[in-house]
């Protein structure tokens, strides 16, 4: 038989006393095409990082390529978050940044990122274009990464990697953000490489897949398991329901019978309006799935709704019965909301402990906190044992599985009962068992008067509270529907 394409042999990875991966053994060989799955915190973007030396682990992991391929011989790793810097090399960004002008050009446009990308690998860019176009991305060229939503930052990723094209690719989350029509343009240029000579690993828990895939793979008590069908790799265990805190059962105390109310919105940044003439109403108690392909102007939209954009004062925009600029303070405002998004979770304070990260819903900060009152506490309390993170409450935000993560923030967003919640595709990265539990919990807490927008692509993983829908595209409104 001829070498493996991957070759790992007594890989061991801890982190701090935790034993990750386990004198774990895994040989790759030329058209096998891998998914590996399961449970969150498994391990899977550790063995990740650790094959492309990412991570810090003993043993062996080697790769063989073919001198006869024309590919080049690399192993392309693609992370779940792009971690991009400023004209200066820091990535020491704020959540707000994005949409403060006056900062936005303190990082590359994405022409210049993949320009510098192309001349770092030695690539024609004219071979980047039938890539932009079949992802929908054509249109970003000039666009400054810290503009673009998590969805666009995954296609920058994806242009870069497929454009590549190495003989090795092995993809973290690769569908993260993406609307279905990118999902299946992706699929299919994945196929294209796998039938071209490329090896294809991806990490993700997503049914959704390349036809070329044929092995599947989770990771158990540090060690990889081959199993014959998606199937067969085993979900986190289904959660016990547990009843809602009491200070959650209360319908939130409202301002005006329209939480909402947007006519003839238009966001323009020069040449370019990503938001045309919106005009929507919400009122107190609605339940509304908010859709659109990436780059539609989702979250342009959001961000006028919960205070960050500075365009809001230039429109007629009302939130909470009071018009826009009339007075209210941006703290005013996102005291009124809880949120949930990929950006505020990207941006958020890697020192924040668990316990940190709710405790600073209360003041609507990124992980920062003033000092918490009795009533507070007793909370943030009542929310780690709902979400079963009382063991995990002193743990760094950022080293918990993901699903985790996502009910740390989901308690962070509903710790001030809130009378507004606006989660933006808050199920990403997450398995079916983790999205149903999620979901099941959404819909518990919108039947205690919540007033919700929910941003989701797929039918499958949306909550069934939601009984209205907004859907946009190239900035318009091309469907509303009301209940």
């Amino acid at each position: 038989m001829s070498n493996p394409v991957v070759h790992i042999a007594n890989l061991n990875l801890h982190y701090a006393a935790t034993a990750v991966l386990c004198d774990l053994n895994w040989r790759v060989y030329s058209g096998e095409h891998w998914i590996i799955a399961g449970k969150s915190g498994s391990g899977k973007s550790s063995l990740a990082k650790a094959m492309v030396k990412l991570e810090k682990s003993s043993g062996e992991a080697s790769f063989h390529f073919d001198p006869e391929n024309s590919m080049p011989p690399l192993a392309y790793y693609v992370a779940n978050w792009y971690q991009f810097a400023n004209l200066e090399g820091d990535r020491n960004f704020y959540y707000q940044q994005r949409y403060n002008k006056q900062q936005q050009n303190d990082t590359l446009t994405v022409y210049a990122d993949l320009l510098h990308f192309g001349q770092k690998h030695q690539l024609d860019f004219h071979d980047a274009e039938p890539i932009l176009l079949a992802l929908g991305f054509e249109n970003c060229r000039q666009t400054q990464l810290i503009e673009l939503s998590s969805g666009e930052h995954k296609k920058l990723q994806l242009v870069q990697a497929l454009w590549l094209s190495p003989q090795l690719l092995i993809l973290d989350e690769p569908y993260t953000g993406l609307d279905k029509r990118s999902r299946a343009r992706l699929n299919t240029m994945l196929d294209e490489m796998a039938n071209a000579g490329s090896t294809l690993i991806l990490i993700t828990n997503d049914r959704d897949i390349p036809s070329s895939i044929n092995r599947f793979a989770q990771i158990e008590n540090g060690q990889l398991n081959a199993v014959a069908d998606f199937n067969d790799i085993k979900q986190d265990e289904e959660r016990q329901r547990k009843p809602f805190p009491y200070f959650l059962q209360k319908a939130p105390v409202v301002d005006s019978d329209t939480m909402i109310s947007l006519h003839n919105v238009s966001v323009r940044y020069g040449e370019k309006e990503v938001l045309k003439n919106i005009s929507w109403k919400v009122k107190v108690g609605e339940k509304w799935l908010l859709q659109g392909p990436n780059g539609s102007g989702k979250s342009t939209l959001l961000s006028l709704l919960n205070g960050d954009h500075p365009q809001a004062y230039a429109n007629d925009i009302a939130l909470f019965g009071k018009k826009r600029g009339s007075g209210e303070s941006i703290w005013d405002i996102k005291q009124k909301i809880g949120i949930i998004s990929p950006e505020l979770h990207w941006y958020f304070d890697k020192n924040a402990t668990v316990w940190h990260a709710i405790a600073s819903g209360f003041y609507d900060s990124i992980g920062w906190f003033l000092q918490v009152k009795y009533e507070e506490k007793k909370q943030i309390e009542q929310l780690l044992d709902f979400f079963d993170l009382l063991e995990d409450k002193d743990k760094l935000l950022h080293t918990l599985p993901l699903g985790k993560q996502r009910l740390a923030l989901l308690a962070r967003t509903i710790i001030k009962n809130p009378q507004l919640l606006i989660l933006d595709e808050p199920c990403q990265g997450l398995d079916r068992s983790q999205t149903a539990h999620f979901n099941a919990v959404l819909d518990e807490l919108s039947s205690y008067g919540k007033t919700l927008i929910y941003v989701g692509h797929y039918e499958s993983q949306l909550p069934s509270c939601l009984d209205n829908r907004l859907v946009l595209e190239k900035g318009e409104v091309v469907i509303l529907e009301y209940a």
